[in-house]
């Protein structure tokens, strides 16, 4: 069963560029995600600082911008 629903963002998101040859050690990655090539983006959650995640640069340049 998918009940996909579009939802938008009440905050801020933190974030940081990705710096080629990182250790992602605790940052999750989606298989189709290569951030060598890609050079995206390191999200956070603010509440919890080990709690990491890739971006992909297309959808951080389609979604983002600096507050």
């Amino acid at each position: 069963m998918e009940n996909w629903k579009q939802y938008k963002r009440k905050g801020l998101s933190e974030m940081r560029p990705y710096i080629k040859g990182e250790d992602l050690t605790g940052v999750s990655v989606s298989k189709e995600d290569n951030p060598e090539t890609d050079m995206g983006m390191i999200a956070r959650n603010p509440k919890n600082y080990e709690d990491k995640w890739y971006v992909a640069r297309k959808y951080f340049e389609d979604n983002f911008e600096e507050a």
